[in-house]
């Protein structure tokens, strides 16, 4: 029977897949309900806790086509990395860049209680531990880095998707920039509080024309921080004024930090 599959935002119904101990009808039927909704909706497989059931079950269909019947799966081993751009029916017209292993060897049961193990690579090795995540009462979100989580979650929210013309991303190359001006100011003001505590008027001279070379670069910097930030924000439609007005603030704000450490240093180096 084709069965409705649960989506988001509703939840998950329980934390924790229960294993199977019994193999008996109950547990066939639940097997052909997901065999029955997979085929109905075209999907490459579905884990029990996505249709309200809280059994450890999940089917997978295999590089074949294939529906295979995984009792109680169990990931023993695992080689490689990947980082697979995932769909999940749990989350509609929504995807995310998640990290998976590349070769996994899992062991499970069939239906008649057997012991079974497989080795898969990807592209079947990524969703079976994607459906295997479910019968942890998880997602792929729970794969994510807390920054790309909170993104994520404002998706949702939003209703935007990241391959959207509305979707404004919140990491931008440009950052590093400004990582690294920061970081060169930062050493000027160590050099300036170091330079407090030095006579010698030659030291005291290098110090002046280091900070004097540094803040140039900081500046040309700052000047190629604002043209590249316009053009990264430019290839997102959706980065408008919050995003300029980002920009301009974070240029400003630099330019500011650096007039205070050259006067400071001007009036005491």
């Amino acid at each position: 029977m084709v069965k409705d599959i649960i989506k988001y935002p509703t939840p998950l119904s329980v934390e924790y897949a229960t294993d199977v101990r019994s193999f008996n009808e109950e547990l066939f039927l639940l097997i052909d309900d997901l065999k029955d909704t997979i085929t109905q909706n075209n999907l490459e497989g579905l884990s029990a806790f996505q249709i309200g059931n809280y059994y450890n079950v999940i089917v997978v269909k295999n590089d074949d086509g294939e529906l295979i019947e995984m009792i109680n799966p169990r990931m023993i081993a695992h080689s490689g990395e990947v980082t697979t751009e995932e769909a999940t029916v749990y989350y509609p017209n929504h995807t995310a860049k998640i990290q998976r292993y590349e070769n996994i060897s899992v062991v499970y049961q069939d239906r008649d209680g057997g012991d079974k193990s497989l080795k898969a690579s990807a592209p079947l090795a990524i969703l079976i531990q994607r459906k295997i995540d479910y019968t942890f009462g998880a997602t792929f979100i729970h794969k994510m880095s807390k920054d790309e989580r909170r993104n994520f979650e404002n998706r949702l929210e939003y209703g935007v998707s990241a391959g959207s013309a509305d979707y404004c991303p919140t990491n931008f190359k440009r950052d590093k920039i400004v990582l690294v001006m920061n970081i060169i100011m930062g050493v000027m003001a160590l050099s300036f509080l170091v330079s407090l505590f030095i006579e010698n008027i030659a030291i005291l001279k290098d110090l002046w024309i280091f900070m004097l070379y540094a803040s140039a670069g900081v500046a040309g910097l700052d000047i190629i921080y604002f043209f590249y930030a316009q053009y990264e924000g430019k290839k997102q439609s959706s980065c408008g004024s919050c995003q300029i007005g980002n920009i301009i603030g974070t240029a400003l704000i630099v330019i500011f930090k650096l007039s205070i450490i050259m006067l400071l240093a001007y009036f005491f180096v």
